[in-house]
C-alpha cells in the first residue's frame, strides 16, 4: 500500500511512517511512502497519488495537502477499485473508507482554555495559522477562535496571518504582528512551523517568559523550547498512532471487513511540567524505525 503524505520535511511525518511501518510489519503489508518535501506542494502530491493509481497499489493512505484540490485524485482511487485510507486532514468527498485523525477543533479548543487561564480572561491575542485550504489546521484555529469567543469574550483576536507551513515565512508573519501589535498579551501557534516560527520571534526579540505561546505539535525542536519557557504549552498530537492505525485499517480492508469511518487518533495538552511523566514522553517521543 501507499503512504502519501502532506510533506516530509516536519518530524510529525516522520512519526507518522515510522507508525505505518510498524503495523505494515505487524500486519504483513508491504508501505511504499512518498509525499512532496513541502505541505504547500499540491499539484505535486496530485501526481503522486496518480502515480499509484496508474501502478494499481492495493491501497491508498492520503493526507490530503488541500481538502478541495486532492478530491479528484481520491475519486479516481476508489473508482479504480483502490481503497482509500484519509488520514490527518479531511477533503471534501466521501469516497473513503476510513479517516484517522487528532480531533483538531478539540485541540485547538483546548488551546484557547489555556490561553484565558493564562490570561485571566481578558486581553489580546494574535494566531500565527497554517495554510488557507488546510482542513485540520483551519479546524484548530477555529477551534481557538470560537471558545475564546464564546467562553472568553474580554479576549479578542486582533490579528491572524498564514505561516504557509514553512519556518521563515511563520517567523516573519509573526514579526510583522508583533510590530503592529505592541499591547498583544499572547499568541497561538496552529501547527508545527507555525510553533518554530513564533518561538524563534519571541526569542529574537527577547519576550520569551513575557509573552504567553500556545503552539501546536512537539518536534525535538518544540520540546526543548518547552522545556525552556518560550511556549506556557503545546497541544500533541498522536502522528504514530494515526500511522499505525490508518495501515490497521487498510489491514481490515484487505481482509474483507469494515473499518470503523472515523478513527480518533488523541489530543492533549502539554506543559512544561508534565514533560517527566513517563506516558507524556512516550506520545512526545515515539520509536523512529523505518
Amino acid at each position: 500500500m501507499a503512504v502519501v503524505p502532506k510533506g516530509q520535511a516536519h518530524v510529525f511525518w516522520q512519526a507518522v511512517h515510522s507508525g505505518a511501518v510498524k503495523a505494515g510489519k505487524e500486519f504483513n503489508i508491504t508501505i511504499e511512502w512518498n509525499g512532496p518535501a513541502n505541505e504547500v506542494e499540491y499539484s505535486q502530491q496530485i501526481e503522486i497519488v496518480e502515480n499509484f493509481i496508474n501502478r494499481h497499489v492495493d491501497g491508498i493512505m492520503l493526507a490530503p495537502s488541500e481538502r478541495k484540490a486532492m478530491v479528484g485524485v481520491i475519486d479516481k482511487a476508489s473508482k479504480a477499485g483502490i481503497p482509500v485510507v484519509i488520514f490527518d486532514s479531511g477533503a471534501d468527498t466521501e469516497n473513503y473508507a476510513s479517516f484517522v485523525a487528532t480531533d483538531n477543533y478539540a485541540g485547538g479548543v483546548l488551546a484557547a482554555k489555556r490561553m484565558g487561564e493564562l490570561l485571566h480572561g481578558k486581553g489580546q491575542v494574535a494566531v500565527i495559522a497554517t495554510i488557507p485550504g488546510g482542513a485540520s489546521t483551519l479546524a484548530r484555529e477555529a477551534g481557538f477562535e470560537e471558545t475564546l469567543a464564546k467562553e472568553f469574550p474580554e479576549i479578542k483576536v486582533v490579528a491572524k496571518q498564514f505561516g504557509m507551513a514553512d519556518y521563515a515565512r511563520s517567523l516573519q508573519v509573526t514579526e510583522d504582528i508583533l510590530t503592529a501589535n505592541p499591547g498583544l498579551n499572547g499568541l497561538f501557534a496552529s501547527n508545527e512551523s507555525s510553533s518554530v516560527g513564533a518561538a524563534q520571534a519571541l526569542k529574537a526579540r527577547s519576550l520569551v517568559g513575557k509573552l504567553p505561546l500556545v503552539g501546536f505539535d512537539a518536534s525535538p525542536a518544540l520540546q526543548e523550547d518547552l522545556k525552556n519557557g518560550v511556549f506556557d504549552s503545546l497541544v500533541v498530537q498522536n502522528p504514530y498512532k494515526m500511522g499505525y492505525e490508518g495501515v490497521k485499517a487498510m489491514s481490515e480492508i484487505f481482509a474483507g471487513r469494515k473499518p470503523a469511518r472515523h478513527i480518533d487518533s488523541g489530543v492533549a495538552l502539554v506543559k512544561k511540567d508534565d514533560l517527566s511523566k513517563p506516558d507524556v514522553q512516550a506520545l512526545l517521543n515515539p520509536p523512529l524505525v523505518f
